[in-house]
């Protein structure tokens, strides 16, 4: 049962991937903004419903508008993986394992961000410990 739920989640996350990529393309713009020109054509001079028209106007805008924030996003954030990628491979001791975080599944990035929190943690409390000592020798 496990085992079929991780490929389901492998498949969703796979067509996430392809959907969100197709949403932020230009085809796909250029394909919506037909269809709104078409829609907006055929009703906006047959209907003398003021009220619908506007509806009409602002709902081919939104629809649109989805598309260029999804580009937006898009290139954001493959410019926020292309800068942390950067930052990660130049500096020596960094993992490797976070690097291109995009193609990663979000199980798998849950567990890193769990191993980052344990690690974190492990960090601070050898702070506090060294800085109890520090506190104890100038005491004495």
């Amino acid at each position: 049962m496990k085992k079929k739920s991780l490929q389901i989640e492998l498949l969703f996350e796979r067509l996430t991937l392809v959907v969100t990529k197709v949403l932020g393309s230009y085809f796909a713009f250029v394909l919506a903004l037909t269809l709104v020109l078409f829609w907006w054509s055929t009703n906006l001079f047959t209907s003398n419903n003021w009220h619908q028209n506007i509806g009409d106007i602002i709902f081919g805008f939104t629809f649109l508008s989805l598309f260029i924030i999804q580009k937006s996003f898009n290139r954001y954030s493959a410019l926020i993986h292309l800068k942390m990628n950067e930052l990660i491979s130049s500096h020596e001791r960094a993992k490797n394992a976070v690097m291109n975080t995009g193609n990663k599944t979000e199980k798998e990035i849950r567990e890193l961000s769990e191993e980052y929190i344990e690690s974190d943690a492990t960090f601070e409390k050898e702070v506090n410990i060294a800085l109890n000592d520090v506190n104890t020798e100038n005491q004495v």
